[in-house]
């Protein structure tokens, strides 16, 4: 029996380990299919990706020669009479235009840098291609062009301007014909002045350059303030604007101030001045000077036109200075008047979170679960974080943090990143914006007061401190 069971058990075992090693193999076989089927799944989607990527760099990377063949198209398009403007022959005929390098280039948008009659200029068209901008209708009609004068031109022009910038008719805006003022300057006294017909080309190039928000915006504003980017000329769907070093995010300063001549600014009598003794002012002063224009800029936007402008995308990249110091917005993508920010911000909402559009941000009305259509933070309130607060940190500042001045300025500045803009009526909510606009006009004036007394001090502040330093343990209460 025994040797019989021992038998008989042995194959049972045996019988068994076949089992197991056949479902074995059964396994192994399909999790092989699954690591061979994943793998290759995967691989597919790594290539192909890797050729959509590769598509989009090539698509929208930034080449002199498809820069070059962009301009000269355009010249093409000028030879056939298609498109015209005050510098294609310059561009195109006078060879005065010389082109130096692509700076951007993504979904169209093109950006050079050129040089026209011996100055630096930036070349920028929202769309790559003259035919891919609208075109105006009444020149579907033979001979319309023709028949317009140039109050017609000035009416479709206007017309245009106020749907691109989100402006109200006169008739139902507030403060009373200050749209009437800036529309009218729109193409200024040539404009106005010119007896005589304008041509298809015109008219074409025209509509294009008003399908630009950018170009409209700098377009109607350049007459009325200093803070934006000047518009030197055009040609078909190209814009000319003066060239000016850009802010950088990377660099204390902001700015380069290296190169900056402040020789404009001696004997103009502005505050701070001290008598126009020395020939440059040292990196600090400079950087009060341009802090004093940032809020002089904030001023203006927010009081000299008939509705307030709002910056949604505040950085060092969206502003550059002049030679004498004056801060300049020269990316206004995201800048919008009042009626058109209410419009952005008028929007369902759960929470305040759902109310933000970039730097602009508004609240939620939950009563209602609505955006306030009033922005409640402030041009100032966002460059006072964005821009001061790094400028005069108690960091970089050093021992010079600890100067009374300093002192002073750092908390005005905390102050003012605390301060909401607000409005000046009452919300839809119950709340009231007027106390809080009170509150970023007096902040606005204590900066103001205390920049100003910054520049005047002159020489005696320099004294000042240095009997305050080793003094630097007064700014570390401050909480930044």
């Amino acid at each position: 029996m025994l040797p019989g069971g021992l038998i008989s058990n042995g194959g049972g075992r045996s019988s068994g380990m076949c089992l197991l090693r056949w479902l074995g193999l059964r396994l192994w076989s399909r999790r092989g299919t699954l690591v061979f089927a994943l793998l290759w799944f995967g691989s597919w989607l790594f290539l192909n990706g890797l050729v959509l990527v590769h598509r989009t760099i090539l698509s929208d990377y930034c080449t002199d020669d498809k820069s070059k063949r962009i301009l000269q198209r355009l010249c093409l398009e000028f030879g056939e009479g298609s498109v015209t403007g005050d510098m294609c022959e310059d561009l195109c005929v006078l060879g005065l235009v010389e082109y130096k390098r692509c700076l951007y280039y993504e979904n169209g948008k093109k950006v050079i840098e050129a040089r026209w009659r011996g100055n630096p200029i930036i070349l920028k068209s929202k769309l790559e291609n003259f035919s891919s901008y609208e075109p105006l209708g009444i020149l579907d009609y033979q001979d319309t062009a023709e028949e317009l004068s140039p109050l017609d031109v000035v009416f479709y022009a206007t017309m245009e301007v106020r749907n691109s910038l989100g402006l109200a008719e006169d008739g139902d805006e507030e403060g009373g014909g200050g749209s009437n003022r800036t529309l009218a300057r729109l193409w200024g006294k040539k404009l106005k002045n010119r007896d005589k017909s304008y041509s298809r080309a015109e008219l074409a190039s025209l509509w294009s350059l008003l399908q630009q928000e950018e170009y409209t915006f700098l377009r109607v504003l350049q007459d009325l303030s200093t803070h934006v980017a000047k518009v030197l000329g055009s040609c078909g769907h190209f814009y000319a604007v003066e060239y000016l070093s850009a802010g950088h995010a990377w660099d204390q300063n902001i700015f380069s101030l290296e190169d900056v001549s402040v020789s404009g600014l001696q004997g103009q009598g502005q505050a701070g001045a001290g008598g126009g003794a020395r020939e440059r002012w040292t990196t600090r002063e400079m950087v009060h000077r341009i802090a004093l224009s940032f809020l002089d800029m904030v001023w203006h936007f927010d009081n000299d036109f008939t509705h307030k402008l709002h910056l949604c995308d505040i950085k060092p990249e969206n502003f550059a200075i002049r030679k004498d110091l004056t801060v300049v917005a020269i990316d206004v993508d995201m800048a919008f008047f009042e009626p058109k920010m209410r419009d952005i911000l008028d929007q369902n909402c759960s929470s305040d979170d759902d109310c933000n559009f970039f730097d602009c941000s508004s609240r939620c009305i939950l009563n209602k679960r609505r955006c306030s259509p009033r922005r409640w933070n402030s041009n100032l309130q966002v460059i006072c974080e964005k821009i001061f607060r790094p400028w005069f940190s108690p960091t970089l500042l050093g021992a010079k943090a600890g100067l009374p001045l300093q002192v002073e300025l750092q908390r005005a500045v905390q102050e003012c990143t605390e301060t909401e803009g607000g409005g000046d009526d009452k919300e839809e909510d119950g709340g009231g914006g007027g106390g809080e606009a009170e509150k970023g006009r007096g902040v606005h004036q204590r900066l103001l007061n205390i920049l100003t007394r910054l520049l005047q001090e002159g020489a005696a502040s320099e004294e000042e401190e240095a009997s305050w330093e080793g003094k630097s343990h007064v700014h570390t209460a401050l909480n930044f």
